[in-house]
């Protein structure tokens, strides 16, 4: 686990913490790739560093992912991967809420509760949106929505793991973007927390 959290990043994220230096984007990405070209990131769902509608949490039944939307990445993208983590989830880890690759490169969208082309386990195990539910005594969290453009097609098969796609954009990312969305527990569940045993 690091604590540092490059000051590249930390101008980007509304309220770096400790936790943030396990975000993919601390690990992989740098500061001539964050938003190169004019590559971005946002959501009509929400704003930068404001608060996820419960609709798209444990709190509400039939939740689902919040629609994103996209600029064109920079020349030499041949397709975009997208990684959700939570940093202020307890452990060595950032837990993995959103695994997804097979994203035209190209200016595009996903809808709110659409299915990605490729999913990956996230951190139960399950190839899907994990349902943001962090505990009821925590303060908020910060969901981390990290797209980046990379250089080749993957071959990766739908289930793979985040650490099994960390491996494949190793040294391919061309360009990358963030989003943040908070959100603190309303009512008394707690988030079940467990471990990436493939994580890097």
């Amino acid at each position: 686990m690091s604590d540092h959290v490059p000051a590249w990043l930390k101008k980007e994220l509304p309220n770096a913490r400790e936790g943030h230096a396990n975000l993919t984007i601390a690990r992989m990405g740098s500061a001539d790739l964050l938003n190169k070209g004019g590559f971005s990131l946002k959501s009509a769902a929400f704003v930068n560093g404001e608060e996820l509608d419960p609709c798209f949490t444990a709190q509400e039944e039939d939740a689902v992912a919040p629609p994103l939307e996209w600029t064109p990445p920079p020349a030499g993208a041949q397709e975009l991967v997208l990684i959700v983590e939570d940093p202020d989830a307890p452990g060595d880890d950032a837990l993995c809420h959103w695994v997804v690759w097979g994203l035209p490169p190209q200016k595009g969208q996903l809808l709110e509760g659409e299915n990605p082309p490729r999913v990956g386990k996230n951190a139960q195990k399950n190839s899907e949106w994990l349902l943001p539910n962090p505990p009821a005594e925590d303060g908020p969290h910060d969901y981390v929505f990290q797209l980046f453009a990379i250089d080749l097609p993957l071959v990766l098969m739908p289930g793979a793991s985040r650490a099994q796609l960390h491996k494949e954009m190793e040294g391919r990312i061309v360009a990358a973007a963030i989003l943040t969305g908070t959100y603190q527990h309303q009512d008394d569940s707690e988030e079940v927390w467990e471990d990436d045993d493939d994580a890097l």
